[in-house]
């Protein structure tokens, strides 16, 4: 047979299995009824088994493995399906309907912020892009920053979440676990560091170099070019460079923002050190309470699932089945539970649509714990 003729049979097999294909679904919607009445879970676990098991037969050796996955991706559907019909609002649901019934229309240009680090920061500098005209506190430690915000102290706070060079900020990370807490905005903003000392010392003399962890692994060809320098991590980059500013030491110097050579009265010793030109932060304001903004399109979730095969594939299947972008997958250990983990997921997606919000029920159902943490828009 020609090329031609056997796509035309590929069509008609096509034909028979789409019509097959919603004669399961609709099928699948009278089994929702049934559980429904039964108070029945939408997953069997020991069901699907035992179909797939029946399949892999049916389909033979050479198949079995192909059949098995075919059909793991139609319970998956056929789940996702069920649990639209049977949802119920949620606590959760319910308040991101009363925000979105009534969405904020302009984010603010003035609020009481928390920063980590001191003026200089690029936190300092990520909240003058996101405000314009902040009030800013400064505070030690990104759990610091957490807690003024939970506890009102300030309307906002800033924090690093990932870079395009070193990649998550963990110890953000696992803070969120134990703070409440809603993102509202993002920003990705371009990072370019400096090697700061103080007037009048040369390259050649400096002996130390001190700096965060995150601005050390993304200035580390930079560093491994000078390997007899000390390298000493500090809390924050900007607090690096005012401590060389209040030291007297004129052999240690701190990598930092270009600014901070003016704000502290430095000197740049070299320029433009990062290992790549390219190197965004993005940053991640939080408030106390959930606060969702019209044209709002990318979501955060943290949640936990049964440590068990498939749990993972199939709350990623939801969001696959939906045709939804999951753009962030971050694993962290759970404390407590050997090799077990929280996840985060980053969604290309908006509350203001309906589907969204029978996904997240839908996730909320199948997790074992699961936090919303915000539906936000996100800035350059």
């Amino acid at each position: 047979m020609s090329l031609d003729e056997l796509r035309n049979k590929i069509n008609e097999i096509d034909e028979q299995m789409v019509a097959l294909f919603v004669k399961r679904m609709k099928t699948a919607a009278e089994i929702a009824g049934a559980k429904a009445e039964n108070n029945l879970p939408v997953l069997d676990i020991q069901r699907e088994n035992a179909v797939l098991n029946h399949i892999q037969e049916r389909a033979g050796e050479e198949f079995a493995l192909y059949a098995s996955s075919l059909y793991q991706t139609l319970f998956s559907v056929s789940r996702s399906y069920q649990s639209g019909i049977l949802s119920k609002e949620t606590p959760l649901s319910r308040e991101i309907l009363k925000n979105i019934a009534k969405p904020k229309m302009e984010f603010p240009k003035k609020a009481v912020v928390a920063c980590q680090g001191s003026a200089g920061s690029y936190a300092d500098h990520a909240c003058g892009k996101l405000f314009g005209q902040p009030s800013r506190m400064y505070f030690g430690s990104f759990e610091n920053v957490f807690h003024a915000v939970e506890t009102g102290m300030c309307q906002y706070g800033v924090l690093p979440i990932e870079n395009s060079s070193a990649g998550s900020v963990s110890e953000v990370y696992d803070l969120m676990v134990s703070h409440k807490f809603y993102i509202v905005r993002s920003l990705k903003l371009h990072i370019n560091h400096a090697l700061l000392g103080k007037n009048g010392t040369d390259l050649s003399k400096i002996t130390e170099i001190i700096s965060h962890e995150q601005a050390i692994s993304q200035c580390s060809d930079f560093l491994k070019s000078m390997p007899h320098i000390k390298v000493t991590l500090f809390e924050n980059t900007a607090t690096a460079a005012k401590y060389i500013a209040e030291n007297d030491r004129d052999d240690i110097a701190a990598i930092s923002a270009p600014e901070c050579a003016r704000l502290y009265g430095l000197q740049i010793l070299q320029d433009d050190i990062q290992n790549n030109q390219n190197n965004h932060t993005r940053f991640i304001c939080i408030a106390k309470n959930m606060e969702i903004y019209a044209g709002s399109g990318k979501i955060s979730l943290m949640l936990s699932i049964a440590h068990r095969p498939g749990s993972l594939y199939e709350m990623i299947g939801k969001i696959a089945c939906r045709g939804m972008n999951l753009c962030k997958l971050e694993s962290r250990p759970i404390a407590g539970r050997d090799f077990e983990f929280r996840f985060y997921f980053d969604l290309d997606a908006s509350v203001f649509s309906q589907e969204t919000i029978m996904l997240l029920k839908d996730m909320e159902a199948a997790a074992e714990k699961f936090s919303f943490l915000g539906c936000y828009s996100e800035v350059m």
